[in-house]
């Protein structure tokens, strides 16, 4: 059998993190801290520990100084730093999967935060999964505005991704076959325009490609500063202790 292993990652941090800054927070949303560590640290450190050390990551122009705080930081990885400033989610996603080499790589959002064994745990199940599946990490755990609904079939796989409700979430973080990375895009969700990175993912669903999810307990979207206090509570916890309860975070 072929070697499944994947060695090959992104991070997408080029989001102005607006809502971080309306809260009061003056760090670039990369370098905001959960728990005394910054939350693009914190990414790389769950690539890290999956037995990852080539990353793609993007931050925008206002953000160079994360590029000189990554590149002190980790100089001994084999890291691809692009800066630009993008329209969507959707051309971040473009950009660092275009630079990905061949094979199957985990992309992930800087903004989702868990813990690095949940991490680990979902590369080594999507590892698992088909080659050719794009697989989603989802979680049960809503504490998301605008959270992107997955229906999923008893065999894992999404049979349905958006609309007002579902049986879990998606995480922020993915693994994506080199064959989808160079699908050629609808019309309609081109780069630079308003689509984002879930129509592409919901436009991957409607077509019938192969797409699964793998669920983590819990994983925090850090755009606003009641998602930082969660994300401390988490990392508060001892390892290993039950994600719940945490109240109602709907």
């Amino acid at each position: 059998m072929a070697d499944q292993s994947i060695i090959r990652g992104a991070i997408i941090a080029a989001g102005a993190g607006s809502r971080l800054r309306q809260a009061g927070w003056t760090a670039p949303k990369p370098l905001v801290r959960v728990a005394g560590v910054p939350l693009i640290e914190h990414v790389i450190g769950n690539f890290l520990a999956a037995g990852i050390r080539s990353l793609v990551i993007i931050f925008n122009e206002d953000e160079r100084d994360c590029e000189e705080w990554v590149q002190a930081r980790f100089s001994e990885l084999d890291l691809q730093i692009i800066v630009k400033t993008t329209a969507s989610s959707l051309e971040s996603f473009r950009e660092v999967t275009a630079r990905l080499g061949p094979g199957r790589a985990v992309v992930s959002t800087v903004d989702a935060w868990c813990r690095a064994e949940d991490f680990v745990e979902f590369v080594r199940e999507a590892e698992r999964c088909p080659a050719e599946a794009t697989v989603l990490a989802v979680t049960p755990f809503v504490a998301d505005e605008r959270p992107l609904w997955v229906r999923m079939d008893e065999a894992g796989r999404v049979a349905s991704l958006g609309g007002d409700a579902g049986d879990v979430v998606t995480a922020g973080m993915y693994v994506i076959p080199e064959r989808v990375r160079r699908l050629t895009l609808p019309a309609g969700a081109k780069p630079g325009g308003v689509a984002r990175l879930r129509d592409f993912l919901a436009w991957l669903v409607a077509k019938g490609e192969p797409v699964h999810g793998v669920r983590i307990p819990i994983v925090v979207d850090v755009d606003r500063g009641e998602d930082v206090a969660l994300a401390e509570e988490l990392a508060r916890r001892p390892a290993g202790e039950p994600a719940q309860p945490l109240g109602d975070v709907r």
